[in-house]
């Protein structure tokens, strides 16, 4: 009786084995992949609402004040898995919870609370082991003060059961906040993050090499880099948050943060050596082009000149020699918004999904209400100044522009069309024959600014409004 119950552990291990690799992850992270340029297969020609999920809502604070949010958040991009030939999503909201969700219909499967209302996207990664799990990060808990010793807005979550595995400490720095909203990248089993205290951290994240703390496990840091110079403690206060995701290009990660800094920490000596100042709160991620350069957004804030978008060579020395080119955007002038001007969203390529016909394309969504392309690897002949009105640039090909409404959501290239959402809703365009842009439709969603992502001739999208909607034919 004993070795056949042996027996009956080994083949239920064994099943469970088999039945956790019965998956394939097909948006596994922030933007899709370590280069943030792979945004979906297949685009809808319509924008019906097949199902909508309400995603509940949360009580948050700023600074002294407490407000309920509710919907989904920025940059709030729905992960997308396969498992036993059924699709999942997996989506944080802005009531605290991160959720598993049934594509197909929209029913949640299982839920796990956060402190705090989560707004960032997350990672999803196979431990070791065969553990799968989602490491997603969330605001620091409206009951905690930046101060305290239980802050663990980052945490790493079974994906088969939503039951918790580790969360990881955040320390208050020389930043107002605690908070995480980047999207964790992980190289070689090793996970790299930049946090809203101000500081670019590395860990395992392996559940395995995690302590107990109290009653929960707990990664171990090895090594931690500040993501700002002294200097800019008088430039920004004490908003010296990232709120970006990092990148991978060859040897380097690149991270974008928020004192004003492009960032290159290099693999091989595990230290920052290539640092692109440009002074702007910067929010946006580095996208990697084809021709191994960086797309770098910048907002209208401590800067003379207007935000936008550079083109950074990461070859060359980081001052104004390494800028290929630099197109800024319209500041706001209703003097309504959270923001003057330039680009919060990343700017994003075509260059994994394009045919052979169309050209290099860069889009971004500005806070001036456009939708603008450019052909990234094309020069035009004027010159523009920079956001700092201290160097002139190139600029770059204009391709088109299209009205969207103000938005902060990062556009997406999937094949032919392209999806843009804004706080006006979803558009929906394409290129015709003779490679002109059209609108082929636009679907009215108040208060987007979550990114969406396409696949299997469907649109994933939260919103503002609370709803979580699968838009497609």
């Amino acid at each position: 009786m004993k070795s056949l119950r042996h027996i009956g552990i080994l083949l239920f291990l064994l099943s469970f084995a088999f039945a956790q690799q019965n998956y394939t992850l097909i948006n596994p992270t922030y933007l899709g992949n370590e280069k943030r340029n792979y945004y979906g297969n297949n685009a809808p020609g319509k924008l019906d609402i097949i199902w909508k999920a309400e995603l509940g809502e949360g009580l948050t604070k700023i600074g002294d004040k407490e407000r309920y949010w509710k919907g989904s958040g920025w940059t709030g991009q729905p992960l997308l898995i396969e498992e036993n030939d059924k699709l999942y999503l997996i989506q944080g909201s802005l009531d605290h919870h991160l959720k598993k969700i049934d594509a197909d219909n929209g029913k949640i499967i299982w839920e796990y609370e956060f402190p705090d209302a989560i707004k960032g996207t997350g990672t999803l990664w196979e431990s070791p082991a065969g553990q799968l799990m989602i490491i997603q990060g969330s605001r620091r808990g409206p009951k905690y003060s930046t101060w305290s010793s239980d802050l663990h807005p980052l945490r790493a979550i079974s994906y088969q059961n939503g039951e918790e595995i580790w969360r990881y400490h955040l320390q208050r720095g020389a930043s107002y906040s605690v908070d995480v909203d980047g999207t964790a990248l992980i190289v070689n089993d090793t996970l790299y993050l930049g946090l809203e205290n101000g500081y670019f951290v590395v860990f395992d994240p392996d559940p395995a090499s995690s302590k107990i703390y109290k009653q929960y496990h707990r990664p171990q840091t090895l090594e931690k880099h500040p993501l700002f110079h002294q200097n800019d403690k008088y430039t920004h206060g004490q908003n010296l948050i990232t709120e970006s995701s990092p990148s991978k290009l060859k040897d380097h990660i690149y991270i974008v943060s928020g004192s004003g800094h492009v960032y290159g920490y290099n693999l091989k000596s595990r230290k920052i050596d290539w640092d692109f100042y440009v002074g702007a709160d910067m929010d946006g991620s580095p996208t990697i082009t084809y021709d191994n350069c960086l797309l770098v957004s910048v907002e209208k804030q401590y800067i003379n000149g207007q935000g936008g978008v550079f083109k950074l060579d990461p070859s060359k020395t980081a001052d104004s020699s390494c800028v290929v080119w630099y197109f800024p955007t319209n500041n706001d002038t209703s003097k309504n918004a959270s923001w003057e001007g330039g680009v919060i969203g990343t700017a994003t390529v075509n260059d994994l999904t394009k045919s052979e016909r169309m050209p290099y394309l860069a889009g971004f969504s500005a806070i001036d209400g456009y939708l603008y392309l450019v052909e990234h690897d094309q020069i035009d002949t004027a010159m523009t100044w920079g956001p700092n009105l201290k160097h002139r640039y190139p600029l770059p090909k204009l391709f088109a522009s299209r009205w969207i409404g103000q938005s902060i959501s990062t556009p997406l290239f999937a094949g032919e069309r392209i999806v843009a959402a804004s706080y006006s809703g979803v558009s929906l365009f394409e290129f015709d024959d003779e490679q002109k842009l059209h609108r082929l439709e636009r679907r009215y969603i108040g208060g987007i600014e979550s990114t969406p992502y396409v696949h299997g001739g469907r649109i994933y999208v939260g919103s503002r409004d609370g709803f979580l909607y699968c838009l497609g034919e």
